[in-house]
């Protein structure tokens, strides 16, 4: 890699650990929230869902201005829409303020501001045979941010209340358009087809059976970790399980993806990736089903979070490497952008599915068991994916 390819990682690597790994800190502030808006884990759920699903609808065009006017610009306005909702969060005295900044604002925020856009700057500079890798380092960024963000707010959570936490948090946001300069464009690894049109590549994606697989299986992936991320300190609160031992075993899935996301991202260099996306999604249902067997204590929460972890955003750089092998990376940021709106659809369904079930149920065991079964579901559709580069890229190649 040249030093220009380098700097423009490194700098992903921090917006993706401040902006995504604060992201999955959100659920720790589910009960206090709630209990002093006096609103319904439901509702709760509702708003982080309303922030996923703007989050996935707003990506494809996020991705689309990208590809056309550069990653500085879309980031900085995504880290202005972020930073405004969060300060907003922390004055909110209703569930529709709730809603109108955690949900709207942050979620459109994050659609510039994270990983996506950052990846398609990066795809660019780097070549199809070291992007896996590449991605795979951005995705353990927003894991380390994970792990040093979610005990980081629970503390503050703890001292100083969630209100002035999310204020903290907004001044942290506001800066990442200092940090986004320097992912200007490098020279392209190569173009993906410059002579294509906005819309053959469109129609192109969508007569890819595999494209098509690809999609429906993020969804499964969105469900899998909005839902974890959004619900599982309060299942383990459910539990007794002790509020430090919740943090933790949220935070080390963040640790431990770091591990997981290079792993796989390495492999995937090497290996068939749709092979291992089949594996992960496998390692998913297996998880989760044993949860449901398994007696809940501190020590097994933490182990959960281990192993989670070690699969939680892996099939990120899997899922947007096999985009970028497949069709190029001209209109990267506007195909991996529809991919990654099935993914916030799927965590819309997480996040506030997890809530209804455990209002209406009292306990989340059913959701569990749905999890374990879609993840079955997308191991199978992930098996018969074609992942070999279209025709079209050699040509333009030679």
């Amino acid at each position: 890699m040249t030093r220009r390819t380098k700097i423009m990682i490194a700098c992903g690597i921090v917006i993706v650990l401040f902006a995504g790994g604060l992201r999955q800190s959100f659920g720790i502030f589910l009960k206090p929230i709630s209990i002093d808006l006096d609103i319904g884990r439901q509702m709760f759920g509702l708003v982080v869902a309303t922030q996923a699903l703007l989050f996935g609808v707003c990506q494809p065009i996020a991705g689309l201005l990208a590809d056309r006017y550069g990653a500085v610009r879309v980031i900085t306005a995504g880290a202005l829409f972020y930073a405004v909702g969060l300060w907003l969060t922390g004055q909110s005295a209703s569930a529709l303020d709730l809603y109108l900044s955690l949900g709207l604002l942050v979620g459109v925020g994050l659609s510039g501001a994270t990983q996506v856009v950052v990846m398609g700057a990066v795809g660019r500079a780097v070549s199809n045979e070291r992007r896996g890798m590449a991605f795979g380092i951005i995705i353990a960024a927003a894991s380390i941010g994970m792990f040093v963000i979610v005990p980081g707010a629970q503390t503050l959570l703890d001292v100083i209340g969630w209100r002035q936490t999310f204020t903290i948090a907004a001044i942290v946001i506001v800066l990442i358009p200092l940090v986004a300069i320097g992912l200007h464009a490098a020279p392209a690894a190569e173009t993906g087809g410059p002579t294509q049109s906005l819309m053959d590549a469109i129609s192109e994606a969508r007569g890819h059976s595999g494209y098509v697989l690809l999609t429906a299986g993020f969804f499964v992936c969105g469900f899998h970790v909005t839902f974890v991320g959004t619900h599982l300190t309060a299942y383990l609160a459910d539990n007794d399980v002790s509020a430090t031992a919740a943090a933790y075993a949220l935070g080390v899935i963040g640790l431990f993806n770091v591990i997981g996301a290079f792993f796989f991202g390495k492999l995937s260099d090497r290996y068939s990736k749709k092979n291992l996306l089949t594996f992960i999604y496998l390692g998913r249902a297996v998880l989760m089903g044993l949860l449901l067997v398994v007696p809940i204590t501190d020590v097994t929460a933490i182990g959960f979070g281990v192993i989670m972890g070690f699969l939680w955003l892996a099939t990120v750089p899997l899922t947007s490497a096999i985009v970028a092998q497949v069709f190029g990376t001209r209109y990267f940021g506007m195909l991996f952008g529809v991919v990654f709106m099935s993914h916030q659809f799927g965590s819309f369904g997480g996040a506030w599915l997890g809530g209804y079930i455990a209002d209406v149920t009292g306990s989340y065991d059913l959701m569990w068991l749905l999890s374990a079964g879609l993840g079955l579901a997308a191991a199978a559709l992930h098996w018969p994916i074609r992942e070999q580069p279209l025709d079209r890229l050699s040509q333009e190649t030679a």
